[in-house]
């Protein structure tokens, strides 16, 4: 077989997997599923949207006590010098 047979072989052949692929990919059964799939990637992005919308909210609530503590200790400082 020369090159030129084997090229338009792997091609015709490519040609028919691709056709019977996309009726594969385009059956009912196949839509219903990929809806499914679809459907949990959507409701698994919300979830991670939400996780980290609490994670933010509480970080940002850490760093305002974490600076509050220190105006405090900051404060008690200046009263400890200036009471020696």
């Amino acid at each position: 077989m020369s090159l030129s047979w084997k090229v338009a072989r792997n091609i015709a052949e490519g040609f028919l997997l691709g056709t019977a692929g996309v009726k594969v990919l385009s059956s009912k059964g196949a839509k219903k599923k990929y809806v499914k799939a679809t459907a949990a990637g959507l409701r698994a992005r919300d979830y991670i949207i939400e996780t980290a919308t609490t994670i933010r909210e509480n970080a940002d609530d850490i760093l305002e006590e974490a600076k509050e503590l220190n105006a405090r200790i900051d404060a008690e400082d200046e009263l400890t010098v200036l009471g020696e």
